[in-house]
């Protein structure tokens, strides 16, 4: 680029910076517009009376659990079940190669029939000898020889009433029952396998899922809190019908669903975390929890009185804290840091410190209202009315 023309660009530009600067000061002289208020949606905050509540993630387990296994080694002949199946205590699930081991216990039980004669020979020989012995027409030793044959002889019954014990325990092994009611697992071991090999085989598992158990750690501080308060908590809850001091949530579910009970608190802390753990015990009627789940508990806690109570949606949080922003005297708008409760189930949340009840909230409209400046409070209906007038003008 020429040197003339970079001067005449220059030129330009002063020229219409001394334009703009001549137009600023005249516009200067006249007065600039009153600043109007912004509109803000607001409400009154509210008291009323609550319950406090803590929130904890736990865990589903079953009331009781047992591992379905092979206690004989055998061939696995049949399946009696289908999966995940209600079942009940004493039903059958497998047979493992009953044939085997009833031939075992026909064996012992010919084992203790032939024990039992040779113990009636000896006995029966015993009286003989004996009564030769008084006329002396056999020694003290023949004597002796009879009597210890005829011990002998009880031993042998002892012993083959024993195997035929173990016989009757083995054959009654075949048939694999469920101990409990419950549900049960897929078959893990299909029929034509061997099972028992060098120890027991599982099988499947059987889970007793009505009721069921949601175990969880809480602190220390909020369990004793709680055992302090739990004559007044219990009859709060026989008053209002509230169940058992617990609710339970899944994952995929709004609020707290499920009613329960707590029934067990641990007797000891664990030290590692400053924990204790606690159960609540739910009926689960329809099945809808089952073991391994993860949930949340909800333990409620006294009545809150008079428990000051805002907008959630009205909170808001900068370096000094949660705040809210409210309307005083000539609808200047002020701020006040509060100490957060716990949220309730109608979008409201506890304040616990900073307001007195009385104050008028910004619940809409904090971005355009800043504290010390002017605001036109409107209420919830009222702004409606505006929108729906600004949409019929355009």
């Amino acid at each position: 680029m020429k040197k003339q023309d970079v001067s005449a660009r220059l030129a330009l530009a002063l020229v219409l910076s001394a334009i703009t600067v001549g137009l600023a000061a005249c516009g200067g002289s006249e007065e600039a517009p009153p600043r109007q208020a912004p509109p803000v949606t607001v409400a009154p905050a509210t008291k009323a009376a609550i319950r406090d509540y803590q929130v904890f993630t736990g865990s589903t387990r079953a009331v009781e659990s047992a591992d379905i296994v092979a206690r004989v080694p055998g061939t696995l002949e049949t399946v009696e079940f289908a999966p995940s199946a209600e079942v009940q205590a004493g039903q059958l699930l497998f047979t493992i190669e009953e044939t085997k081991y009833r031939a075992a216990r026909d064996a012992a039980q010919a084992a203790v029939q032939y024990a039992e004669a040779d113990l009636l020979r000896t006995r029966t020989e015993l009286e003989r000898v004996e009564k030769a012995s008084r006329s002396r027409a056999v020694s003290e030793m023949d004597v002796d020889r009879a009597r210890a044959n005829r011990d002998m002889a009880i031993a042998a019954v002892a012993s083959a009433r024993a195997h035929l014990d173990d016989a009757e325990l083995n054959l009654s092994y075949t048939q694999v029952k469920s101990p409990i009611d419950g549900v049960t697992s897929r078959n893990l071991i299909d029929a034509g396998n061997l099972v028992g090999q060098g120890g027991p085989t599982l099988l499947t598992r059987v889970n007793k899922l009505q009721p069921i158990y949601v175990y969880f750690h809480a602190p220390e501080s909020m369990v004793l809190r709680f055992l302090s308060a739990r004559a007044d908590i219990l009859a709060e809850e026989k008053e209002r019908g509230d169940g058992g001091g617990a609710f339970v949530a899944r994952a995929t579910d709004e609020g707290f669903p499920y009613p329960g009970v707590i029934d067990f608190v641990d007797n000891q802390v664990d030290r590692n975390t400053g924990t204790i753990e606690m159960r609540v015990r739910l009926e689960n009627e329809d099945h809808l929890f089952f073991p391994g789940l993860f949930v949340r508990i909800k333990v409620l806690g006294r009545t809150v009185p008079d428990a000051v109570l805002v907008p959630e949606v009205a909170l808001g949080t900068d370096l000094g804290g949660k705040y809210v922003l409210t309307v005083g005297e000539n609808n200047i708008v002020e701020q006040k840091y509060v100490t957060v409760g716990l949220s309730q189930a109608d979008g409201m949340v506890h304040i616990r410190q900073g307001l007195t009840g009385d104050e008028t909230i910004i619940v809409n409209g904090l971005m355009f209202a800043r504290p010390g400046l002017p605001v036109t409070p409107l209420t919830a209906e009222q702004f409606a009315a505006r929108q729906q007038q600004a949409a019929a003008g355009n």
